[in-house]
């Protein structure tokens, strides 16, 4: 859909999650292995590889491994449309449908401050296992810092939504692409004279 260069910095990371799914097609790249693993989700979460340790069938905790691998990709498309929400909302358009408040995803998402010995520059940086959440909440606090959180938008094209990063002097893109999105809204326009 995006003719668009990627956002800048971790911003790109929240990019390329919203856009794993192409609400035109229907094509959710989280449905293969390779589109998990780009984000370190589990490449198959219907049958997820279990420790040896837990693969014991009278062991509850193998069950679990299992449920939480599906579990993932699950939170994973949730934070996914909270955020394309969020996007829609700095483009000035009404969330596409109801979603868990992004705030209150991101706010179970544990984070650290890390200093880097040889320079002492601080970052931000996702705890324990790095997940998503954690990832993403702190590619959204570095966005913040640095004022480029609400440059990233989604596409006003109730058939996109695509995630862009809007690099226009005055912050006021529209479409994911001028020539596919922008092109088709002004012919609509231009046929309902």
């Amino acid at each position: 859909m995006n003719d668009r260069s990627a956002a800048p910095g971790s911003l790109a990371l929240v990019e390329s999650l919203v856009n794993t799914l192409d609400l035109e097609s229907g094509a959710d790249a989280l449905d293969t292995a390779e589109g998990r693993a780009r984000f370190g989700l589990p490449e198959n979460p219907e049958n997820p590889e279990i420790p040896e340790n837990l693969k014991n069938p009278e062991n509850p905790e193998s069950a679990d491994a299992a449920g939480d691998a599906a579990g993932e990709v699950a939170r994973a498309r949730e934070l996914r449309e909270s955020l394309r929400a969020a996007l829609l909302a700095h483009a000035g358009h009404p969330p596409h449908r109801e979603v868990t408040p992004l705030g209150e995803l991101l706010a179970s998402a544990p984070l650290l401050v890390t200093i880097d010995e040889h320079d002492g520059s601080a970052r931000l940086a996702a705890a324990g296992a790095a997940s998503l959440l954690s990832r993403t909440a702190a590619a959204v606090a570095e966005a913040l810092i640095a004022g480029t959180w609400t440059r990233l938008k989604a596409c006003e094209a109730v058939t996109c939504h695509w995630a862009y990063y809007d690099r226009s002097p005055a912050g006021r893109g529209r479409w994911c692409s001028m020539q596919v999105c922008g092109a088709r809204a002004k012919m609509r326009r231009y046929r309902a004279k």
